[in-house]
């Protein structure tokens, strides 16, 4: 890896290696399926409050029946307010939250890192340690699950699979294609990252551009989980100096 001067200056749009070109089109698509994929968490909140909700809404007639706000939902408005078909749902949006965001997190830096170590490398050593876990794990990591994951997701639907519970969810293939995406999406993440690392290592040291999973030596310390840290200082704030009252011509009253 080359060694940097003081001459740092970031790539202009029209002089983007194709390798960084190719890194930032891939994280784009995974930042928007990250973000759409954010979105799972709103319902699988709303479906696990109401299941709660309704589940607990008991009470017995004057013939001592029990009857519920559940009871009334399934039999008069639909079978998916049961309390097995929801909770199904609950872990079919949680496992769709889980498998959109995981290359999200990755390519800002938000995943859970073991840092007692790489915290306190070089930047050259970070930058090695990133690349060959990608080579090595991550990335073969991925097509591995993704190629088994997808024959699970197959066999699902030419079998029809559908919940081990007579009432349950069917069409399971669904749940297990959206693995398979995810995995794509992860491995989307890993390759971009990949890429920027190789461009560090056989590229120009004088040039910058917006690095991901690690941090420029000159950046050290000013990013946390991918996001640039606010700054905070003890100097007081100056106030700001009163105005003074409006002059008025003599002899002219004050409106």
């Amino acid at each position: 890896m080359p060694e940097a001067d003081n001459d740092l200056r970031r790539y202009e749009p029209h002089e983007q290696p194709a390798l960084l070109t190719l890194s930032y089109a891939l994280r784009r698509f995974v930042d928007t399926v990250g973000k759409i994929g954010a979105w799972m968490a709103v319902p699988l909140v709303l479906i696990t409050v109401l299941d709660v909700l309704i589940r607990k809404m008991v009470w017995k007639d004057s013939a001592g029946h029990i009857d519920g706000v559940q009871i009334w939902l399934v039999n008069n408005v639909s079978q998916y307010f049961g309390s097995t078909l929801l909770q199904e749902l609950e872990w079919h949006f949680h496992t769709a939250l889980f498998a959109l965001v995981l290359g999200y997190g990755y390519i800002y830096n938000t995943h859970v890192r073991v840092d007692l170590i790489r915290e306190n490398l070089s930047f050259r050593k970070k930058i090695w340690i990133e690349f060959i876990g990608l080579t090595m794990f991550t990335l073969p990591y991925c097509v591995i699950v993704a190629y088994f994951a997808y024959i699970y997701a197959y066999d699902s639907f030419m079998i029809s699979e559908q919940s081990a519970s007579t009432i349950g969810l069917t069409n399971r293939w669904i749940i297990k294609s959206v693995l398979v995406f995810g995995l794509v999406v992860a491995f989307s993440a890993a390759l971009a990252v990949w890429l920027q690392m190789l461009l560090v290592i056989v590229g120009d040291p004088n040039r910058r551009f917006e690095l991901m999973a690690v941090e420029w030596p000159e950046e050290a310390g000013t990013f946390i989980e991918g996001k640039r840290r606010l700054e905070l200082t003890d100097d007081e704030p100056v106030p700001a100096p009163a105005s003074a009252p409006p002059r008025h011509a003599a002899g002219q009253p004050a409106e």
